[in-house]
Order: C-alpha cells, then sequence, then structure tokens
C-alpha cells in the first residue's frame, strides 16, 4: 500500500513500523509533525518534553531500560541537548535510541543556519540523511538496526525540503518489538570520569566498525552514467543534482553520512575524470573527500549562505543563467510578518512603547514580533529562554553605571517558560537583579502550531494533566507577593499602571499577561460575533488606531477601515482611539 506523506510523516511512520515503544521532543519547525503525527500510533507513548534536553534525556532512559526510543528536534534544540547527546555516545543504548535533528538552511524559522552534520562527528555518533519520504521511512527504521547492532545512538539529519516536501511511501505492518531486559551495568550506564575513559576506546573501536559496515552498506547509492563527471551529495541535494545533470553524470548518494565510506568514495572517485560534490550549508563532505586526496570542486561555486536549487546548482555549473520568471500583470503586496489580528501580546506592547527607558531583551516565540514596525518595541532576541538570562546582564550593566533611568523588561511565553527561561529567573532572583519578567501566557506553544506545553492542562495524546501554576510557581522561587502583578493584555489602562509600578520596582519583578492566543478553537468560537467598527464622520484619519500594527485595520483612498471578518473584538484600536471613533459591535468578550 502505497501513501502520498512529507517527510515528517515519513518518519513517524518509519518508528511505527520499527516498533518503537517511547518518544519525547519539544515541538520546533521543520521538526514539529514528526510527534504530532507519531502521537497518532497509539502503540507508541509519545510526549511534548519541556525542552530539548529534557526529550533526549527521557528517551536516552528509555533506551537504557531497553525501549526503543526516539527524540526529534529542529537544529537549535540540538545545542539544548548536546551534553546528554554527547554522553549517549559513550554510554551506548539497550534499546535503540534515534535522534532526528531537522537543519533549515536558508532559516525559514530559524535564528541561524548551523550545520548539524558536525555534531556526528564531534559526539562520534553514526549519521543517516535521508533525501525523500520513503528514504525517511527505511532510514528510521534501519537506524533502529544500526543502534542496537553497535550499542550507539543513531543521528538522522534531515533539512526542511525532506521535512516538508511530499511524496510516495510504500507502508509495511508494525514489527512488534519487545522491549529488552534491563541490567544493571555501573561501567557502562554511570558516567563517571574512571568509567569514561574505558569507554572512549570503545567508541573509536565502533567507529572503525561502523566505518567498515558503511562500505557496504544499502543505505549508499552508486549510479554509474558515465566516467566523465561523478557526483557526490546527499539528502535532497541529490534530488537538485539529478534534476540538473540527469544521466550526464554519475552518482553517489551518501545515505550514511558518518562515519564515511572512505573505501567506496575513493573506488567511485577513481573512476571518474571529474568530481564535484553538491551538499547545501558547510562544506562538510568536501572537506572529508579532499582529505582523503581527491580532487573534487563544489564549495569554490556554490553559495555557502541559504538553500540550494537546481537553478542555483545549474549556474553554479553550467554556467547557464537564471530564467526569467513569466511576469505577472499584479504583484502580490509584500506581507512582513506580524502578530495576529486580536493577538493579547498586542495589547502589552502597546502599553509600553511610548516609553523609551525601557529596553525589551525578547525571545523565541510570537512575541519575537515585537520587534517588527510599527510596534518596534523589542531590542534584542538571542536564543530559546535567553530573554531573562540576558535581561539580568544587562540590567546589571545599567546598575553599575547607575543608570536609574532605564530599565530592562524581559518578554518570554508560557512554553518557552518552560523550556528555558525559569533558570534566568532564579539568577535574577538569587543576584537580587531588578529586571522585570513578562511571561506571555497564551496558553499554547503558538510559533510552531499550538502545540501542548506544561500549562495547558494536556498531554500530546490528549489526556488529561495537571498544568503548571506560572503564579504558583513564581511565587515558590522568591517573588515577593507584592511584586507579581497578573493582568489582561488587552485593558490598556491596568496594563500601563503595572508598566509603571514594574518599571519603579528595585527587586526582582513578574509580570504574568493571561489571555489565550487569538487564533486557539476555543476562542475563535467565543469571540465569532465580537468585533469594532470605525464611524467614518467621527474618524479625524490620525491613524492612532494604525500604529497598534493589527492586521485587521488597513487604509483605503485616504480612509481607515476595520476588516470585519478578521477583528475578534480585542478593543484595542477602540482604546487607543483619541476621539472615540471606535465602536463596539457585537457580543464582546472585552467589554
Amino acid at each position: 500500500m502505497k501513501s502520498l506523506m512529507t517527510g515528517n510523516e515519513a518518519l513517524a511512520r518509519g518508528a511505527y513500523e520499527a516498533g518503537a515503544h517511547f518518544a519525547s521532543a519539544y515541538p520546533g519547525t521543520p521538526s514539529t509533525e514528526i510527534l504530532e503525527n507519531l502521537a497518532r500510533y497509539k502503540e507508541v507513548y509519545s510526549e511534548w518534553a519541556p525542552n530539548e534536553k529534557v526529550g533526549m534525556e527521557a528517551a536516552s532512559g528509555a533506551s537504557i531500560m531497553g525501549a526503543r526510543a526516539l527524540t526529534t528536534m529542529k537544529h537549535v534544540g540540538l545545542n539544548v541537548a548536546a551534553d546528554p547527546f554527547f554522553t549517549m555516545a559513550y554510554i551506548g543504548v539497550n534499546g535503540g535510541l534515534v535522534i532526528i535533528n531537522a537543519d533549515d538552511p536558508g532559516m525559514h524559522s530559524s535564528q541561524n543556519e548551523q550545520d548539524n552534520r558536525y555534531y556526528a562527528l564531534h559526539a562520534k555518533v553514526p549519521m543517516l540523511e535521508p533525501s525523500d519520504s520513503e528514504e525517511c521511512r527505511i532510514f528510521v527504521k534501519k537506524a533502529y538496526e544500526i543502534s542496537e547492532e553497535f550499542d550507539t545512538p543513531v543521528l538522522i539529519r534531515t533539512t526542511t525540503r525532506v521535512n516538508h516536501s511530499k511524496s510516495l511511501v510504500n507502508l509495511e505492518d508494525r514489527k512488534e518489538v519487545s522491549i529488552r531486559e534491563y541490567r544493571k551495568d555501573k561501567l557502562k550506564n554511570v558516567m563517571t570520569p574512571g568509567h569514561a575513559q574505558r569507554r572512549h576506546p570503545i567508541v573509536e573501536e565502533r567507529l572503525v566498525s561502523l566505518r567498515h559496515f558503511n562500505n557496504a552498506s544499502s543505505l549508499n547509492i552508486v549510479e554509474k552514467n558515465t566516467k566523465k563527471l561523478g557526483i557526490v551529495t546527499s539528502g535532497i541535494s541529490y534530488a537538485y543534482a539529478k534534476e540538473v545533470f540527469g544521466e550526464n553524470a554519475s552518482y553517489l548518494k551518501l545515505g550514511m553520512t558518518f562515519p564515511l565510506p572512505t573505501e567506496l568514495i575513493l573506488e567511485f572517485a577513481g573512476d571518474m575524470e571529474e568530481i564535484i560534490v553538491i551538499e547545501e550549508n558547510e562544506p562538510y563532505l568536501e572537506k572529508e573527500i579532499k582529505a582523503l586526496g581527491i580532487v573534487c570542486r563544489g564549495r569554490d561555486v556554490l553559495p555557502i549562505c541559504g538553500e540550494l536549487n537546481p537553478e542555483t546548482i545549474r549556474e553554479a555549473f553550467l554556467g547557464a543563467e537564471k530564467k526569467e520568471m513569466i511576469p505577472m500583470e499584479s504583484k502580490s503586496p509584500t506581507r512582513p510578518p506580524v502578530l495576529c489580528a486580536g493577538c493579547p501580546h498586542r495589547g502589552f506592547f502597546n502599553a509600553l512603547k511610548t516609553d523609551r527607558d525601557i529596553i525589551a531583551s525578547g525571545d523565541i516565540g510570537c512575541y519575537t514580533l515585537g520587534a517588527m514596525d510599527p510596534i518596534n518595541v523589542t531590542d534584542t532576541v538571542i536564543c530559546m529562554g535567553a530573554s531573562i538570562s540576558a535581561g539580568t546582564g544587562m540590567q546589571k550593566v545599567l546598575d553599575i553605571q547607575g543608570n536609574t533611568k532605564k530599565k530592562v523588561f524581559s518578554f518570554i511565553g508560557d512554553s518557552t517558560f518552560f523550556h528555558s527561561g525559569i533558570t534566568g529567573l532564579v539568577n535574577s532572583i538569587y543576584n537580587k537583579i531588578p529586571v522585570v519578567t513578562v511571561i506571555m501566557d497564551n496558553r499554547t506553544t503558538g510559533m510552531t502550531g499550538h502545540q501542548e506545553n506544561p500549562g495547558t492542562g494536556k498531554t500530546l495524546m490528549g489526556e488529561e494533566a495537571g498544568d503548571i501554576n506560572i503564579p504558583m510557581l513564581v511565587r515558590s522561587l522568591g517573588i515577593k507577593d507584592e511584586n507579581i502583578k497578573i493582568i489582561n493584555p488587552y485593558y490598556q489602562d491596568k496594563a500601563k499602571e503595572v508598566v509603571k509600578e514594574a518599571k519603579a520596582a528595585t527587586e526582582p519583578f513578574v509580570i504574568i499577561t493571561q489571555e489565550p492566543c487569538a487564533l486557539l478553537k476555543d476562542v475563535q468560537i467565543l469571540r465569532r460575533n465580537s468585533y469594532v467598527e470605525i464611524d467614518q464622520e467621527k474618524c479625524r484619519k490620525c491613524k492612532t488606531c494604525v500604529r497598534t500594527g493589527c492586521p485587521a485595520i488597513y487604509i483605503k483612498d485616504g480612509s481607515v477601515f476595520i476588516d470585519r471578518e478578521m477583528c475578534n473584538g480585542c478593543t484595542l484600536c477602540y482604546q487607543v482611539c483619541p476621539f472615540d471613533a471606535i465602536e463596539k459591535k457585537g457580543d464582546l468578550v472585552n467589554a
């Protein structure tokens, strides 16, 4: 039976067919849908973890106890999970342990463009790279076999195009695999320095065995069409190369890219007059191939930034000019990223946007868009959880300078707070740094598509769960009651009052904005008859409402209007209009 699947759907299917028992992950584009799809197979226990490190450690524990375990993450997530990842390479496995890492060439939804193939090399963990959805399914199953045969975690490295593109997949039945017996083994499972020193030579010997295995592995495919040109490639780059060169080249498609099959590469290159390497991101393969003494080309003409595509490859190697696109009679308007109509985050940003003495330390999530015009509040964004930690450093420098006029506000969402924000708050409390932490609780993991988190009261598999009470958690860490304020961010007078109080505070201060995401189904049902409307006779066209950045508000022929279908009656524009030109309509929730 065949099915059209995305790479992420196929990766989940592969884990199911392989007999996986346990999966734990944190959502992150482009890997999110792997766990969402795996959760539909009830034979596999699947959970959202608070962050990637926890997901890696939970899967590691399940593997040590004998289960086939899986964890998934986007490329920057492996940074978070690197500590247990490197150590599990020394410990090895009991039940198979597979880590799926999704890189994001072109940074479609990421803050950097790192190439995580180097993680496999540094951690000394075997790595597989599928090039389409069918290989995604097959490679997961093969990864479990390799993991258990060689006593090692296995890294499967994908990219955005592989994760999200669709191709035909052959569906097979699930292979029921028994959970292996757990046996206490301190030398293997307890990584004290003495035990780690004994394990390191085993890891090195394993790499030698894996290299021999890879030289004869069916994961690598040789296609010989000509001896004039040989192309070494992997992943989605193989599909691009085939489209450009067709049968005018021979191909070595590497499915297992660490440790590399050196004998196979040398044999392939020895038959070719010219070798080129086609790969995205860093010249990982090219450097390793050149180290074997093989003369090859690749990065000298291919761009190092962004995604590859057939046109880029054709231009680089064949000197072809870029094809002119068929002109359209009309062009789509530019659509910069923007907070949704009725987004509760906009309300709080609006309450402090005019205060130029506030330095806003931002984080990863929908509220990152607080940096965009016309909101233009956020000053810095580093990585998940850094808003509070970086905020404490920024605030301390202000204190050292004696600058009492400026104040740092750190903005973080509920899911990101659980992910890696708690420790930053602990730091501010422990070191008595009076940063203002704004936890923007919209009851979901919004940016990656509304996944559950520890504060929503439900698990990935749809079961009721004990939701973590953020105010109680903050209080338990040591924030005083008078320094904790819970507000509805839509209400501007109260929000501005709390901002003023927080700015004057001399101790760590926490503001919790509580209002669910405007795109949640329950919220949309509740507010389906809520909206506001502009009275054109009263409107002075001052555009104060436009400057809130709400996409439901637009200008046509010099007049300002509100799109009835987009508006959900949050009333922010109603509150900021200086001429009472905006009227409440329908069954307003925030009346």
